[in-house]
């Protein structure tokens, strides 16, 4: 679900927004990305090494550790977007709009842009096939998944005191995004084109977030 295509991570404000300095590290961490992902989608995860990665990118192995920590971030690097996209619109939310409303309306807008962590473009199964090929990349996908939802959780857990378990509330939006994410990568590693996914993954997305919201309503009956 935290994948990317190589994209850079962050998504506040545009880069003609952002301070020269700022500027320039974002292009290089999206330099070395992208350098990372052809590198991968050439030879596989496993036999490049992160020198290979830095002399590509024409940098230093250490300016690329300083942008990315592990070697499998170079890959699955929208983890700090995705985090800050879904508490942000926790936090964030219009007055009287629940956690999953705003939660539901981040999902249906990565579904229109056709962004990364939607899961749907026709750019994205080479990348999947790179994670499920690497046990490493499928461990820290998961871990992925982890952070999400323990961020997602205290955002819950600050700004929505109706909840009596935000944990368990994160979970399960958690959970039910991944299954409606993880489906529609199924059918597009399978061949299916994403205008033909698209419209069953907006439904799915309906679904799982009125099963969310049943859930929880039951919780706040029965705390």
């Amino acid at each position: 679900m935290i994948e990317s295509t190589g994209g850079t991570s962050g998504s506040s404000g545009g880069p003609h927004e952002l301070p020269l300095r700022e500027r320039k590290k974002r292009a290089t961490r999206q330099r070395i990305s992208d350098t990372a992902t052809q590198l991968f989608l050439q030879r596989g995860f496993d036999t490049v090494t992160v020198a290979e990665v830095a002399r590509a990118a024409e940098v230093s192995a250490m300016t690329v550790f300083n942008h990315f920590p592990r070697k499998e971030d170079l890959l699955i690097d929208r983890i700090p977007e995705a985090v800050e996209m879904f508490t942000g619109a926790v936090r964030h939310r219009a007055p009287g709009e629940t956690p999953v409303a705003a939660l539901r309306r981040l999902a249906l807008d990565l579904l229109e842009a056709r962004h990364p962590l939607s899961g749907v473009d026709d750019d994205f199964p080479p990348f999947w096939r790179i994670v499920l090929d690497s046990p490493a990349l499928r461990a820290r996908a998961r871990e992925a998944v982890e952070e999400l939802e323990g961020a997602l959780a205290r955002a819950l857990a600050e700004t929505a005191p109706e909840l009596p378990d935000p944990r368990l509330a994160a979970a399960l939006t958690v959970a039910a995004y991944r299954a409606v994410y993880v489906a529609s990568a199924s059918r597009l590693l399978a061949g299916r084109r994403a205008d033909a996914v698209a419209p069953d993954h907006r439904a799915r997305l309906d679904a799982a977030f009125d099963a969310v919201e049943r859930a929880l309503a039951g919780m706040e009956r029965n705390p």
